[in-house]
């Protein structure tokens, strides 16, 4: 039985988590390892980062590949940070993590491509870069992992008008109502959940083996530490 939640609901969670348990800085660090330990992964990996904490989470995973000795290469839409990913993103470079701007060609060669362009507080139209990004990680022929949400879509109402096609998504912390709708699971072989300790500010709706899509998987992945 996994907790399904609506997306202001999952940034008061969020809050209320690092206001009285968990530092941000660790939350983020145990998305990315959640991530890391959800995929056998294989090198070379692409990561494509965006401007909020989404990005912060693909320069974590980034470190944490590093440490495993798997090659990997981050691609950049935007030079802003938040300050954690901007923590995130100093230390992958200092081990070593290649950083460059994202280029339409710029993902062939890797056997998996990792999408951290956009998160579940995405709305409204995508902006240029965004749409060619998602359209260059539809067209790659590699395994593509998804993390939070396949960017594109609306975490409250899994509509879109482009969104990444996903072979996995980690979504963080609880499972978001538009995740589960038919719309989005045209976007998603398997969506598997990491609980990063995040304390649920208050409960909506609970997913079970009789109403979960099918590509759902109930079996989370529990990270205590970054």
């Amino acid at each position: 039985m996994l907790d399904c939640i609506s997306v202001e609901n999952m940034r008061e969670s969020d809050a209320l988590t690092i206001a009285r348990y968990v530092p941000s800085l660790e939350l983020m660090g145990r998305a990315a390892r959640g991530v890391f330990e959800a995929y056998a992964w294989q090198g070379p990996v692409g990561i494509l980062c965006g401007s909020g904490n989404n990005g912060g989470d693909g320069f974590a995973l980034a470190c944490l590949l590093r440490e495993a000795n798997i090659p990997c290469k981050i691609f950049t839409l935007s030079e802003k940070k938040s300050a954690d990913s901007a923590f995130y993103a100093e230390k992958a470079v200092k081990m070593g993590v290649k950083v460059n701007p994202f280029t339409a060609d710029c993902l062939k060669g890797f056997s998996a491509v990792v999408d951290c362009l956009l998160g579940t507080g995405f709305r409204g139209e995508l902006r240029p870069v965004y749409r060619e990004a998602i359209e260059a990680i539809n067209a790659c022929t590699a395994a593509v992992i998804s993390v939070d949400i396949n960017s594109g879509l609306n975490g409250d109402t899994g509509e879109c008008e482009l969104a990444v096609h996903s072979d996995l998504t980690v979504t963080i912390g609880f499972l978001k109502h538009g995740l589960l709708t038919e719309n989005a699971g045209r976007y998603m072989q398997r969506l598997l959940c990491a609980d990063i300790g995040i304390r649920l500010a208050r409960a909506e709706r609970k997913i079970t083996t009789e109403n979960a899509p099918p590509w759902v998987d109930l079996n989370p992945i529990t990270v205590t530490k970054a």
